[in-house]
């Protein structure tokens, strides 16, 4: 090889050593800002859930047999349109300790996630249910 030849092959290798270093850290940059996104609506999500709907909302009746778990409950608001995340709801119900309980509760898509656990936590004994 000629000694112009090596210096190309050293610059081609300098560029594309600097290309993939490039690539490499604007895909880093682009996996944090999307983690940060996602990692913002969840927190978002589980502190600040307010209802479906503005006031005043539809009636939704929910019975639940007191045999789901809280990721069933989670789902069924969820289909029912009553929550936005049954992750997040999970979530809320594990910090204030909500616990299935049986009952047929009349809720309303403007409740937001904590006012729909604490009916729910009522149970049986509760006044915010449908007679």
């Amino acid at each position: 090889m000629s000694k112009l030849t090596k210096e190309i092959n050293k610059i081609s290798l300098a560029v594309i050593s600097f290309c993939a270093k490039l690539l490499f850290y604007a895909l880093v940059a682009v996996l944090l800002v999307t983690g940060a996104k996602k990692g913002y609506a969840f927190g978002h999500s589980i502190f600040y859930a307010p209802g479906m709907e503005a006031e005043p909302g539809r009636s939704v009746v929910v019975t639940l047999d007191g045999d789901e778990s809280v990721s069933e409950v989670g789902k069924l608001l969820q289909d029912k349109g009553l929550i936005r995340d049954k992750n997040a709801f999970a979530l809320q119900a594990f910090c204030y300790e909500y616990k299935v309980k049986k009952g047929t509760f009349e809720l309303n898509t403007s409740e937001s996630s904590k006012e729909l656990i604490h009916i729910l936590d009522a149970g049986i004994e509760g006044g915010e249910q449908k007679e």
